[in-house]
Formats: structure tokens, sequence, C-alpha cells
């Protein structure tokens, strides 16, 4: 089984510039998400950012936009 390519892309997170390392279905899923929502990549992925310092939520911003894109699929809209 081939892999997915990892797309390596910049994003600012609350004015900081940061890069994120994804496959590229993330980065798809994470821009359908935010149009639907009515957002830029930018912001969802700043919501992601703030959310990801509780006990049980992933230690890298990868995963945690892993994670919220995977919720968000599997609940067929916002994550629960």
């Amino acid at each position: 089984m081939t892999g997915q390519p990892v797309q390596k892309r910049s994003v600012m997170i609350a004015g900081h510039a940061s890069s994120v390392t994804l496959e590229e279905a993330f980065w798809d899923e994470l821009k359908t998400i935010a149009a639907q929502r009515g957002q830029s990549v930018n912001q969802l992925v700043t919501e992601i950012d703030s959310g990801r310092f509780g006990p049980q939520s992933p230690g890298s911003l990868s995963s945690a936009i892993r994670v919220f894109v995977l919720a968000w699929v599997k609940a067929g809209g916002p994550p629960q």
C-alpha cells in the first residue's frame, strides 16, 4: 500500500507564522471544513491550536488537526 504524500504548508496562528505537515487528504478536508464554517483555513487552525493544550489533547498541532478532521468527518459535521 502506498502512503499518501505529505505536504508541509505555512499557516498563520494568531498572527504568528508556523508550518504544519499533513497528508494531502487532511489538507483537502480541512479546507472543506473551513469553507463550511465560513472561516479561512488559518482561522480554523488557530481555533484548533487554542484547544489542544488540555489533558486529553494531542501534543502536536498536526495531530490535533488530524483528530479534529477525523471527529468532524465521523460526526458528519461539528465534533461533539
